[in-house]
């Protein structure tokens, strides 16, 4: 058992700083949903049947154009197109800048254009902010830390307790 809490402090100091960046992150990102500034609120369009909708490409043109008029000038690559058929919206998201466009999958009229700044937590949070190997190394490092201190915490919390009931008690 002795020689388990050197492990223990070794592992868990440096690994702590991942652990608090992880954590917090992921309490924003559940909150994403609830909170407009971490991700916009979805509108609604026009009409949830699918045969009034207009095709992506018109789509993702007109995503295109209102970001172009919001930031006045080109914007990047378009990263993915979220449809949501529920609420007759489209999100296209931009693979630079964390930027969201929604438009009506009816009319093809921009209803936002607004930053995703849950995209950039979730980035911090899987460590791809500052690249695929790192994002890799992070959760590796992060995964084997958490195992090797979950299982050396709960020896050193059961260990003593199983020392103690195996010595016998010096009451006389």
């Amino acid at each position: 058992m002795r020689r388990l809490r050197p492990v223990h402090r070794w592992v868990g100091v440096p690994l702590t700083l991942l652990i608090l960046l992880s954590s917090l992150t992921g309490l924003l990102l559940g909150w994403k949903k609830y909170v407009a500034v971490l991700q916009p609120p979805v509108r609604h369009g026009v009409s949830l049947e699918a045969r009034d909708w207009q095709p992506l490409h018109l789509l993702s043109s007109a995503a295109e154009a209102g970001l172009r008029n919001h930031l006045g000038a080109a914007p990047g690559p378009i990263d993915r197109l979220d449809v949501r058929p529920s609420k007759g919206v489209a999100k296209v998201l931009f693979r630079e800048g964390f930027w969201e466009v929604q438009v009506d999958l009816t009319t093809a009229r921009v209803l936002s254009v607004d930053r995703r700044a849950s995209d950039f937590i979730e980035t911090l949070h899987d460590g791809s902010l500052l690249g695929e190997a790192f994002r890799a190394t992070m959760s590796t490092l992060l995964g084997l830390g958490l195992l090797v201190l979950s299982v050396s915490g709960l020896w050193l919390w059961w260990g003593p307790k199983r020392v103690r009931r195996s010595t016998p008690s010096r009451d006389t």
